[in-house]
């Protein structure tokens, strides 16, 4: 008998994380546990309980005392490829459509396998780092020769154990057909739409605790054209996939469509076919008020990325009107050139605080935040109740998080206050479907330092 033919037969469990000062289940009754521990078996979570309940036997214990317990923080939107040149000094401080036309001709020279590879695997690193389990990565870039992009940074999302939410990315527009990229970073939308379905029948799982899905996701308005906006997604409902873009980022946004389309962003969106709840969109900085209650009647999940807002100057998007008009809100690092820190519990601080900013001090807690952070991504994700929340039969993606030092002295009463209003920190422990990824605040893998050696060698390539 296997050993877990066995466990199921006796009852042991493979994982107990034990003795919280406090579980946030972030569940449907947005349960918090005092003293509270969680059963993990074959990747997730058999059972939730308080210090009154007894804990059932395991071959693993975690101890959690003095920690906050949550589920894994989930990053909606990301370009992992761009911490190949993080703080580019010449586009530090240019807005948006500046910033892409100065950078595009960078990375389209230097993208290749290992490249993508590299940059995949130290992002995704400091995501779990930062307590998150699960990121999406939209990666619209494919040169010619560059080989199977998809492809590497997969391997890399399976090396670290992170569970990996890639989109097939596309880009048809280059500088001469009216967009930005240069001539060498676009594909015909025949090659697009061929690569998205051969994508999808090779990567995507659809398995409840799958490890990898795939959406489609053409990058934005300025570099697709509305024909392949309205194909993805009527491929996307053919293969029953999710949809992700760019939308609403700033007012060159605003100042392309009009001129562009004679229509809104948003207006555009509904055009071409993506105003539904099969898709999630990034940033979504400048809806109208209208536009925002037609995006929440639709279900249309927002990515939130405050630090990318901010340094791009794009705005403050209005997540407390967009979370009661009825739309999934989660949380993303965005491409590491914009906020050049992929760490999750930095953007939910940063939601927290550009959410009162916005719309007034009460109106975004850490509770808040905690959500967006958990549940909203899962719901972006089309995963809600399977990934973003710790109740039984969820997976079991757990971050435990240390309360102690200066930085939390004086912490007594709320620890998800506290969680978010001081630090800053990482996590302690980051456990992906029941596997740790990250132990004792340090990273699991033993090749940290051979990657970032080998990282900043192909750097250097990026940055002449």
């Amino acid at each position: 008998m296997s050993p877990d033919a066995h466990n199921r037969i006796s009852g042991v469990v493979d994982l107990v994380v034990h003795g919280a000062w406090l579980v946030a289940t972030v569940d449907d009754q947005r349960r918090e546990i005092p003293g509270g521990w969680i059963a993990v078996d074959n990747g997730f979570i058999t059972a939730v309980g308080s210090a009154a309940e007894r804990e059932p036997g395991a071959r693993r214990r975690i101890s959690a005392d003095g920690c906050l317990v949550t589920p894994g923080l989930v990053n909606t939107h990301h370009h992992l490829y761009q911490n190949l040149t993080r703080a580019y000094p010449p586009m530090t401080n240019a807005p948006l459509f500046g910033w892409l036309e100065g950078l595009y001709p960078l990375w389209t020279d230097a993208l290749d396998e290992e490249a993508v590879h590299h940059a995949a695997w130290v992002g995704l690193a400091e995501l779990a780092l930062s307590g998150c389990t699960t990121s999406s990565d939209h990666h619209y870039i494919h040169p010619a020769g560059a080989g199977d992009l998809l492809a590497a940074e997969i391997g890399a999302a399976a090396e670290l154990g992170m569970r990996f939410h890639p989109t097939f990315g596309s880009m048809s527009l280059s500088f001469k057909d009216g967009g930005l990229p240069p001539d060498n970073a676009v594909l015909t939308e025949e090659e697009i739409l061929a690569a998205s379905e051969r994508h999808v029948d090779r990567w995507h799982d659809r398995s409840h605790g799958a490890m990898c899905r795939v959406a489609l996701a053409p990058c934005s308005p300025f570099s697709v054209t509305p024909r392949l906006m309205r194909e993805t997604a009527e491929l996307a409902e053919r293969l029953d996939v999710r949809l992700h873009t760019h939308l609403a980022e700033n007012e060159e946004d605003d100042e392309y469509s009009l001129a562009k389309f004679g229509m809104r962003p948003v207006e555009l969106y509904d055009d071409v076919g993506w105003l539904t709840d099969r898709s999630w969109a990034a940033h979504v900085v400048r809806p109208s008020d209208a536009e925002i209650l037609a995006l929440g009647a639709a279900g249309v999940g927002i990515a939130h990325c405050p630090s990318s807002n901010m340094i791009l100057s794009s705005g403050v998007a209005r997540t407390s009107l967009l979370r009661a008009a009825g739309c999934p809100v989660g949380l993303g690092c965005d491409g590491s050139s914009s906020a050049d820190s992929a760490s999750m519990w930095q953007e939910a601080r940063l939601a927290m605080l550009s959410g009162k900013l916005a719309t007034g001090a009460a109106s975004t807690t850490a509770r808040d935040a905690l959500e967006m952070a958990t549940r909203g991504g899962a719901a972006c994700l089309g995963r809600a109740g399977e990934l973003g929340e710790l109740s039984v039969g969820a997976v079991a993606d757990i971050t435990v998080w240390k309360l102690d030092g200066p930085a939390f002295a004086g912490v007594v009463h709320d620890p998800i206050e506290g969680w978010l209003r001081c630090g800053p920190f990482g996590a302690w422990h980051t456990i992906v479907h029941g596997r740790p990824v990250v132990e004792n605040g340090a990273l699991v893998a033993k090749t940290l330092d051979e990657k970032l050696r080998r990282h900043a060698e192909i750097a250097a390539r990026f940055q002449p």
